[in-house]
């Protein structure tokens, strides 16, 4: 079968997922159908609907779109079910009934943002970095019941550097990620794939990619030591950003969301956890259980994202204030 033979439906939802889709319209495949989350409301009173990055790819590229509110309605399963795709692709979308990923002849596979079986679940590249990983990369896998541990087709590695945020690897993996949808495709219609097991690949205790929420993105300044949160400021910059607590002395606080700092080192200091060191004019930084870390980057609750000389110009320093 020649890949315009080859009938695909796509499915997927944010900006990581266009670069694959893309490379798919681009390398000539059939895309027979592209499968996306609802118009989501936006402004004051969400009167106003906001297509996905996928979708307006999509329509821009006259493709056909379908966007369901259940996955396991009848109506659109009885759609998708016309489409009579020979294989479906997954990129960051949402969790699939069997109804739908056991469809095509071919199966589905889903591009994950992690070696799998490690960082299995929603937020793989963000705890990847959290957690002080040296590499990360990316998974083409099939679908089966239990989710991310399907079968692994490919996979593809790159080092993680000390500076990179997850915005840095998250436009990494996205490239790259368009690339080995377009060679797993092309092995599956050579015949030349050989899934494994993902327990075959497993080396040491798996970690878990669970859900990031509000209350996960706050700094822990007493129980993390200085790496510790240099790592949690990268590994959530710049969405959906770090935050932590600026208390001043008569009580008053003010959430602070930091986007880029750096870490320094110390032996001995008599400051306590928490406590702010700043000339006023150049630098900022927040004694840790082992040293600082020294804000670059940061947004006041309400107010835009700013250096911190800008940040400082309009700062009032007080004796005893600090971060908790």
């Amino acid at each position: 079968m020649d890949k315009q033979d080859l009938r695909i439906v796509y499915m997927g939802t944010p900006d990581f997922a266009v670069e694959s889709l893309k490379c798919l319209v681009e390398g000539g495949f059939n895309i027979v159908g592209v499968i996306t989350m609802p118009d989501k409301p936006i402004g004051r009173h969400g009167s106003v609907l906001q297509p996905s990055p996928v979708k307006q790819y999509a329509v821009e590229k006259g493709l056909k779109v379908l966007q369901p509110e259940k996955l396991k309605d009848e109506a659109f399963i009885e759609e998708l079910r016309s489409l009579n795709a020979d294989l479906q692709i997954v990129v960051a979308f949402r969790m699939l009934p069997e109804v739908v990923w056991s469809m095509p002849r071919l199966g589905t596979f889903n591009l994950h943002a992690s070696l799998l079986p490690q960082y299995r679940g929603a937020a793989p590249l963000n705890w990847a970095i959290i957690n002080g990983e040296k590499e990360t990369g990316i998974t083409t896998f099939f679908l089966k019941h239990e989710i991310d541990t399907g079968k692994v087709i490919q996979q593809v590695r790159i080092p993680i550097e000390e500076t990179d945020n997850v915005g840095i690897i998250h436009d990494k993996l996205m490239m790259l990620g368009g690339k080995l949808v377009i060679e797993t495709v092309d092995n599956i219609l050579a015949g030349t794939i050989n899934p494994v097991e993902q327990s075959t690949l497993a080396l040491g205790e798996l970690k878990p990619a669970p859900k990031i929420f509000r209350e996960t993105c706050q700094i822990n300044w007493k129980e993390k030591n200085t790496k510790q949160i240099y790592d949690f400021i990268r590994g959530l910059s710049p969405y959906p950003a770090a935050w932590t607590t600026l208390q001043s002395p008569n009580g008053k606080t003010q959430e602070i969301k930091i986007y880029e700092a750096t870490k320094e080192s110390v032996a001995d200091d008599t400051n306590t956890i928490g406590t702010i060191i700043t000339d006023g004019k150049n630098y900022l930084k927040v004694r840790t259980s082992d040293g600082y870390i020294k804000i670059k980057t940061l947004q006041l609750s309400g107010k835009r994202r700013m250096d911190v000389n800008d940040f400082l110009r309009g700062f009032k320093y007080e004796n005893e204030m600090r971060m908790c």
